[in-house]
């Protein structure tokens, strides 16, 4: 795929939706950090169903301390692999207490360092909470990296380096949105929607399913 095709994708995704951001629910970063490390194998709708009393209870460093592992796992306990979540939340708060004044650290080595929290998890909130030009590469933008022939690759770390590579710069910011948003409701994975894509003539994806 040329540049001038990848802008012209970029340009388009922005037209439909200018003003991206994730679907999951949170006012500060640390929520958004508790929320994407919930939401590993899990749904945003059922991650947005858990935090809402999650954080009408505890939405600092120490206020989690404080409910303790019994407490947080009664409010996560419908998110898939809540007992090891909860442990890992609870770790990292103890580290953002005593390493970062209970502050969420805007760098990428401090956030990996944390329990719980990977490169995917460390670039949805370096990016989603700070504004940083980062792609964080899930299952959907891995699968429309590749369909779609924008940033193909064999793994999600080479995928993330072709996009921000690939992307021009003035969309590198919400590319990561606007990617996951078009393969969780167009480029499905079972049965893509090709006939209400808003990119399908500049899709190199070959098996294209028909409208209707």
């Amino acid at each position: 795929m040329n540049a001038t095709k990848r802008r012209a994708i970029f340009e388009r995704l922005r037209a439909r939706n200018p003003a991206p951001t994730t679907e999951l629910e949170y006012r500060t970063p640390f929520e958004l950090l508790v929320a994407v490390i919930l939401s590993a194998q899990a749904t945003d709708v059922g991650v947005n169903r858990a935090t809402r009393g999650l954080f009408a209870a505890a939405n600092t460093p120490e206020a989690m301390l404080h409910l303790g592992l019994d407490g947080l796992k009664s409010h996560i306990r419908t998110i898939g692999l809540y007992n090891a979540k909860a442990e890992n939340i609870l770790k990292a708060c103890e580290i953002l207490v005593r390493d970062h004044r209970s502050e969420v650290p805007r760098d990428r080595a401090a956030l990996e360092a944390l329990p719980g929290v990977g490169r995917k998890t460390a670039n949805v909130v370096l990016n989603t909470a700070f504004g940083e030009p980062t792609i964080a590469v899930d299952t959907h933008i891995f699968r429309v990296a590749n369909r779609t022939g924008l940033a193909p690759g064999k793994t999600p770390l080479e995928v993330e380096h072709k996009l921000l590579r690939f992307t021009p710069a003035e969309f590198r910011k919400e590319a990561h949105h606007w990617l996951i948003l078009h393969g969780r409701y167009t480029c499905r994975a079972r049965r893509p929607l090709c006939g209400e894509c808003v990119i399908m003539d500049l899709c190199e994806f070959r098996n294209k399913t028909p409208a209707g």
